[in-house]
């Protein structure tokens, strides 16, 4: 999964993104408002961390121009804890509220939750065929069994299991699992599906040629 952090302090903003990519997930900064508003309307992300008090444009201006063109989840983290802010960021589009300072496994936690609604998987067990994905510990087991799949890998199987049953472009996936930072060798998709299939069994991936990739679509949440 790919998130957007908006923050402009340079410290804390180290440090969730250390910890988001110590998660697996595909990471995007931006340490003021027009920045973030600009990365945040142009490219495709799974949630957005918005701080408030933000240089050039503050957390409600980007909230509220963002609205108007993306449905993207997003969770609000500010140093201001009154019950009209915290009304103020969730009428305005937010989608959930942390107030600094905080912890970083509560953040990861309510990333996880805001990115599972967002995609109407509202369990933290997902299955798909004899594969059972937990979005909570990021484990992956087939017929009751553990299977090792790379941060990478497993992000993938994640994208593919929240979208059960449809279609995923090769475009969303690209833009769903690597970061502006990231290689833009072509072929990258293509290995990780390839790589998922040894692991999982090569029909847990089918491909639409020219379209994109699909998982089975019987995914009731265990």
């Amino acid at each position: 999964m790919r998130i957007l952090i908006i923050e402009d302090d340079p410290d804390l903003l180290n440090a969730v993104s250390r910890a988001m990519l110590e998660e697996g997930y595909s990471v995007d900064t931006a340490a003021d408002g027009e920045d973030g508003l600009f990365k945040a309307t142009n490219w495709e992300y799974d949630a957005v961390v918005l701080d408030i008090m933000l240089p050039t444009m503050d957390g409600w201006k980007v909230l509220s121009e963002l609205r108007r063109v993306k449905a993207v989840p997003v969770l609000v983290l500010t140093a201001k804890d009154s019950v009209t802010d915290r009304v103020r960021g969730l009428d305005g589009g937010a989608d959930d509220y942390l107030v600094k300072p905080f912890e970083l496994a509560e953040l990861r936690a309510r990333l996880r939750a805001v990115i599972r609604r967002a995609a109407g998987r509202a369990h933290p067990l997902l299955q798909s065929g004899d594969v059972v994905i937990d979005t909570r510990s990021r484990n992956v087991t087939r017929n009751n069994r553990p299977v090792e799949l790379t941060a990478r890998e497993y992000a993938l199987v994640e994208l593919l299991a929240m979208h059960a049953g449809r279609l995923v472009t090769k475009t969303m996936i690209y833009e769903h699992l690597f970061g502006e930072d990231d290689d833009s060798l072509s072929n990258l998709v293509e290995v990780h599906v390839s790589n998922v299939r040894k692991k999982l069994g090569k029909d847990f991936i089918s491909t639409r040629r020219g379209h994109g990739y699909m998982v089975p679509g019987e995914h009731a949440e265990v």
